[in-house]
């Protein structure tokens, strides 16, 4: 088998696709801009790290010596207005770069929809712009097209999942009766693997077109996962003034998607998205799933907390847990703002670490769960992700896992727990806990701080207006944590395993 580099191996696609790669027998190499997001992963000591960005020639062309075939799998979706131009840089580069390595091979997952369609969404403009830069090189090109994919943790099942399960009745634009062929993640990663040996593939640049066997509308799409859910059918009102721009602000009102990322996703609806050309061999043996099943699987494995990864788990852009933190010199001169507890515990630190680690998503925040839903919702009103992103395990936790409305930067069990804010802010701001044993490492003093570093005259304005509730939120929540860490049962599980491979 060959060795093969993973770009966005922290991201929903990539994070699925490496063990997948690995049971295949391949020799994986995964490149990120913060290595120690991958760190948690199980397949972690089977895979080589390399430090680098798809914007950086330098650091890809030493991550890609030796290897054969090349995954690319980062996009700006959800980013600022100049996406397309980001994504159209760190295509070229990613090319001549594999161009300057002797990569024999690219592979590129990209979005379905027809070149000549005048009113192609800017995003799937995009999409199919990244593969002619990637194939106006050297190195021949598999671009893989697909439609909505429907997984656990997925950004397009989440949204149809919320919207179904939220709104009883709803009014919706038009497209509500577009074509589209969803397609069960599963079947995904058994075309990004099929094709990592060139089996089925032509010699140079090639568009393969791949779906699921349903083609369905928005409408019915939605009455099927209510029947799969044991929902009753939705009452569903087509009105002609709703603009993708209205639909994504109303998308990201009811659903954990924030509006940056839903807007691409609502606009992708516009336009019919299915499989005009099917490919003529398909590499591997497996059926594809029909809709119906890709759903009940997706709920069953986030039933059992078994979603691998989740769409939260790519970064916002502009934020990375690889960002200075306070203490760099990059933010020397800088006016430093912050709110610090400390609690003596009768609790030991792993009861202490377990207690915060389990912080946020359906538990909450132990205080004023009231103020934190008023945040949150005043976050989704102005674009931001608000609280409903939630966690992707109740107990568990890794760097660069989503909780609410923020990120976590650091994890150092029994010692520390940092999470790096992702709501709408004049400024940066961070909530960390450290947790500091007594000397018979029985008990332990736990160390709270509400960090915050001011953008501004307005940045200051906004931490001072808020002091007045400081003591009622940080003060109460470190006294609250405690209580809890000293009540949790001694014999508590501990941090349980993830599946090797997780497909639905």
């Amino acid at each position: 088998m060959s060795k093969v580099l993973v770009t966005g191996a922290s991201g929903y696609i990539g994070g699925r696709l490496v063990p997948e790669l690995l049971a295949a027998g391949h020799e994986v190499v995964c490149l990120a801009r913060t290595p120690s997001k991958l760190d948690d992963q199980v397949w972690r000591g089977e895979v080589e790290v390399a430090k680098g960005d798809v914007t950086d020639q330098a650091s890809l062309e030493a991550a890609l010596d030796g290897v054969a075939t090349a995954y690319f799998l980062v996009h700006s979706m959800g980013s600022k207005a100049a996406f397309a131009e980001e994504d159209r840089k760190a295509a070229g580069t990613f090319r001549d770069a594999c161009a300057a390595t002797g990569v024999d091979r690219i592979v590129y997952l990209g979005g379905l929809g027809r070149d000549d369609d005048p009113d192609l969404s800017r995003h799937l403009q995009s999409r199919h712009e990244v593969g002619k830069v990637l194939a106006d090189g050297p190195v021949p090109v598999t671009e893989l097209r697909a439609a909505i994919i429907i997984g656990s943790g997925s950004a397009s099942f989440e949204m149809l999942r919320y919207l179904v399960e939220v709104l009883p009745v709803m009014t919706t634009p038009k497209w509500v009766d577009n074509r589209c062929q969803p397609i069960a993640i599963r079947d995904v990663l058994a075309w990004l693997v099929g094709v990592v040996d060139g089996d089925g593939t032509e010699a140079g640049h090639e568009i393969v077109e791949v779906g699921g066997p349903d083609v369905l509308t928005y409408r019915e799409m939605m009455q099927a996962y209510a029947a799969a859910a044991g929902l009753s059918r939705r009452r569903i009102l087509v009105v002609p003034v709703l603009s993708p721009s209205l639909s994504s602000r109303w998308v990201g009102l009811v659903t954990p998607l924030p509006t940056g990322l839903a807007r691409p996703l609502v606009e992708s609806l516009i336009n019919e998205v299915v499989v005009n050309a099917p490919p003529p061999h398909v590499p591997f043996d497996q059926e594809p799933l029909h809709f119906r099943e890709a759903v009940d699987l997706a709920l069953e494995r986030s039933a059992e907390l078994q979603v691998a990864t989740r769409w939260s788990d790519a970064d916002l852009p502009g934020h990375s847990p690889a960002d200075p933190l306070p203490t760099d010199p990059d933010w020397a001169g800088g006016s430093l703002l912050a709110d610090t507890q400390a609690v003596r515990t009768t609790a030991p630190p792993a009861a202490l670490y377990a207690t915060v680690a389990g912080i946020g998503g359906d538990r909450g925040w132990y205080v004023t769960p009231f103020l934190w839903n008023v945040r949150g919702w005043a976050d989704k009103l102005i674009g931001g992700v608000g609280m409903r992103r939630g966690r992707r395990h109740p107990d568990d936790l890794w760097v660069g896992d989503a909780v609410d409305f923020w990120r976590v930067e650091a994890v150092e069990p029994d010692a520390l727990v940092r999470l790096r804010a992702e709501m709408k802010l004049p400024g940066e701001a961070w909530l960390q806990w450290s947790i500091e044993p007594d000397d018979d490492g029985q008990h332990a003093t736990l160390h709270q701080q509400a960090i915050f570093y001011p953008r501004g005259l307005l940045g200051r304005l906004y931490w001072y207006l808020l002091v007045p509730f400081h003591g009622l939120i940080f003060g109460r929540m470190a006294a609250k944590i405690a209580q809890a860490a000293e009540a949790r049962p001694a014999d508590a599980a501990p941090r349980s395993d993830q599946a090797t491979r997780i497909t639905a």
